[in-house]
């Protein structure tokens, strides 16, 4: 098993007091050798762990002085240091099987492992879940988890997921339950598939036999011009309309079977069907915003109420985990180093860039006005194509000729396009024909920036 790298140790933290320095290679904590971080965090939070370290090729022992319960100050390279559990699913409606060649390597990794359900809320199968797996969730209480469920009916899941243990391997979700562990779910639409009536039943089958779920969030099948699937094409308005009744049906039954709604559509259904949101009361903790459920409503508070949500988080000492790698968990994708260290000056232009969806939801959200004038520049997805229209899913290429143009003082870029810097088609942002300003994408700093805040300018080498 590889040893993960530690990336930082920090100043005057217990770990650094203990000799610990930035390059070294994690071995052991108490003579164990963890495999995630998870292990790492359980070892490392009790007293005076001692940590076994390899510095130049020589294993060293480094006894760390520290109370239980604080933090030892390393933060750790990677999540995993045993390898990813992959998936064996080969579901049609995979977007990793709809991307173009030449993308970063780490694109392609289909995982269907419970431990980045855990810690990034990625979803699982449960497909390749074990009694093992199943034993140290409940014993380390790994909670919250995230399922996709995308149809109860057993043949027709095995046949979505092209695997034939998708038609029993929701019965650990029913364990899962059984046992205090909170899970979500996920059911992706595919028109013509397990919408209509099959959306029906399972809807159905959920209140029945999962009624323990905490969540359960539709969201519409996503289709790429690199589809290769015949079967997968995107959802129609009103198709979207279809399934928006039928989820908020059934959403009224669990409210009053349950006393929660359980059931929700992503926004993506709302604005391709023309549809109102619902309340915001409707979202309840808004559980699955990173699913692309209830987005635009938090959105719309935080930027209203200037102040960042907290409705989504981790309990225990995974809220704030010591040794999380540099994007942390389930966190921004960009390092906002500068936020607020400078204000704008006068009465300055500004234009927010944003995809299609993007567009539609902030146009509902600026059109009361209350603040500065401001333009909503639409970035077409022309490096996906199909119905590919989410912000997070925006390229270099596409912003790059979108901004080539715009006369403007200020261009705000959301940070949700971003990881480590650069755009899903591996463009750097510095490499824009424009200064942009990355603004976390949440409705708060929005506001700021729209306030005369300024953030991090990026961009603008190209000739």
């Amino acid at each position: 098993m590889p040893h993960p790298s530690i990336l930082r140790v920090s100043p005057g933290s217990p770990a650094e007091r203990g000799g610990v320095v930035a390059g070294d290679a994690l071995v052991a904590v108490n003579g164990v050798p963890p495999r995630d971080i998870i292990d790492y965090q359980q070892l490392v939070d009790g007293p005076d762990p001692i940590v076994t370290i390899e510095r130049s090729g020589l294993e060293l022992e480094l006894p760390i002085d520290k109370p239980a319960g604080t933090l030892v100050g390393m933060e750790i390279s990677d999540a995993l240091f045993d390898k990813v559990r992959t998936c064996d699913n080969h579901c049609e409606f995979c977007f990793i099987y709809q991307l173009p060649k030449g993308l970063r390597r780490t694109l392609y990794v289909k995982d269907d492992d419970y431990r980045l359900s855990f810690l990034y809320g990625n979803f699982t199968t449960l497909t390749r879940f074990t009694e093992a797996d199943f034993e140290r969730v409940i014993t380390e209480r790994l909670s919250p988890l995230y399922v996709s469920i995308h149809t109860t009916d057993p043949l027709l899941r095995a046949e979505m997921l092209r695997n034939r243990r998708g038609a029993t391997s929701l019965r650990w979700l029913e364990h899962l339950l059984d046992a205090g562990v909170a899970v979500h779910g996920q059911i992706v639409l595919a028109p013509d598939i397990n919408d209509g009536d099959h959306l029906r039943a399972t809807l159905t089958d959920i209140l029945l036999q999962f009624p323990k779920l905490a969540s359960v969030g539709v969201v519409p099948l996503g289709v790429s011009k690199y589809t290769k699937e015949p079967r997968m094409r995107p959802m129609t308005k009103t198709e979207a309309q279809e399934a928006i009744a039928t989820v908020e049906e059934y959403a009224a039954v669990a409210r009053e079977m349950l006393g929660k709604t359980l059931f929700y559509c992503s926004d993506e259904f709302y604005l391709l069907g023309e549809v109102e949101f619902p309340i915001p009361s409707t979202y309840e903790n808004f559980e699955q915003l990173e699913n692309g459920v209830g987005v635009t409503r938090a959105f719309e508070r935080e930027f209203l109420l200037r102040e960042r949500s907290k409705a989504v988080s981790h309990s225990g000492f995974f809220a704030s985990i010591d040794g999380a790698p540099a994007l942390g968990y389930r966190s921004v994708r960009f390092r906002s180093k500068g936020f607020g260290e400078r204000r704008t000056k006068g009465s300055l232009s500004m234009a927010i860039i944003t995809s299609v969806y993007g567009k539609l939801a902030l146009e509902r959200i600026l059109s009361d006005g209350g603040h500065p004038p401001v333009e909503v520049i639409e970035v077409r997805n022309e490096f996906f194509g199909g119905n590919i229209a989410v912000t997070g899913l925006m390229s270099g290429e596409d912003v790059a000729q979108a901004i080539a143009d715009v006369d403007v003082d200020r261009l705000l870029l959301p940070d949700i396009c971003l990881s480590e810097g650069r755009f899903i088609d591996g463009l750097d942002a510095r490499e824009l024909p424009r200064e942009v300003e990355v603004v976390p994408t949440d409705g708060a700093s929005l506001a700021a920036a729209l306030e005369g805040l300024a953030f991090p300018l990026i961009g603008g080498s190209r000739g």
